[in-house]
């Protein structure tokens, strides 16, 4: 197991959160996403290492952005 936390920018209430947890949700290997939406930490569960660019993507796609990994 690999936990990983990042931070996002943009979320302001909980469908936000729920929008970047669905999208990093369909990355290969990810178990469980816990968002934080007043800090902006997103915290990300995996069974292996994930590529930084796989979840930037998927923050990118939520309609958010990933300002650190």
């Amino acid at each position: 197991m690999s936990q990983s936390t990042y931070t996002v920018s943009g979320m302001v209430c909980g469908h936000c959160a729920g929008f970047v947890t669905e999208e990093i949700e369909r990355v290969a290997g990810v178990t469980a996403v816990a968002v934080d939406v007043e800090s902006g930490a997103v915290t990300v569960t995996s069974d292996r290492d994930l590529d930084v660019e796989d979840v930037r993507a998927a923050v990118e796609e939520a309609g958010y952005e990933l300002v650190r990994a």
